[in-house]
């Protein structure tokens, strides 16, 4: 492999296998950990993202890099540089293993184990919902429609909710699930003016995380509380 710093081209040595890097705005130089700029030989090419078999195969085969680029907590897949036949020989090989019957009978079935998988967890967690409700007897139509919603939303594969984490409890999620539900079905958090200030966005979250709280208690009492003025009836009202 090789490194360019400037216009010159020179051994990387150590640094031959895989690499994560960082972007820049030129589409062939990349950042390294330990701050290099960095080109791919002429005898690379960037697999796009997309295909997770492939990029596996490709990664196994050989050197590699890795170009991730980084917003906030995120992180975005930008390609998979490596020699081009060794792109080409796993994709053949893919393509023809994805081309016979068993591969195609497989995939069904994987298909059907994700959904039976994806559906438990939704009961699961709509039944952990519920738990952390622990609404009332008087509120508890209300308990069970707030946990459909806030499963129906946190829990679909691909949202990138809490609730696909699987770092924290399952308890964790849903408490984290039913707050950012709340955040913006029963606040004016949508509406909100935020100050560009470090850490200001957190802090009112935080603020209105407790008043959602607050409001969670007052259907932990088997009492009335005037639901026409609470902003938690009044937003399942509006539910269908």
């Amino acid at each position: 492999m090789y490194w360019r710093g400037g216009s010159s081209w020179g051994n990387l040595g150590a640094m031959s296998e895989s690499l994560v890097l960082a972007p820049t705005p030129d589409p062939k130089v990349f950042v390294a950990p330990d701050g290099r700029r960095l080109s791919p030989p002429p005898t690379w090419e960037c697999l796009p993202p997309g295909d997770a078999g492939l990029t596996r195969r490709v990664k196994a085969a050989g050197p590699s890099w890795a170009v991730i680029e980084k917003k906030g907590r995120k992180a975005f897949s930008k390609g998979l540089w490596a020699p081009a036949e060794n792109i080409e020989a796993a994709r053949t090989a893919l393509e023809a293993e994805r081309s016979t019957e068993s591969y195609a009978k497989k995939r069904v079935a994987d298909v059907a184990r994700r959904e039976r998988t994806q559906a438990a967890y939704v009961v699961s967690f709509e039944e952990q919902v519920r738990a952390f409700l622990r609404f009332a007897p008087m509120w508890q139509p209300q308990a069970t429609l707030m946990a459909r919603l806030v499963s129906a939303h946190a829990t679909p594969v691909g949202s990138g909710t809490v609730a696909r984490t699987q770092r924290i409890p399952i308890a964790e999620r849903c408490e984290a699930a039913v707050i950012a539900w709340m955040r913006h079905q029963t606040t004016a958090y949508d509406r909100m003016t935020i100050e560009r200030v470090a850490g200001r966005r957190r802090e009112v979250r935080r603020e209105l995380a407790e008043i959602s709280r607050g409001v969670l208690d007052l259907h932990r009492r088997d009492v009335p509380h005037g639901a026409h003025a609470c902003p938690l009836c009044q937003a399942l009202s509006k539910q269908p």
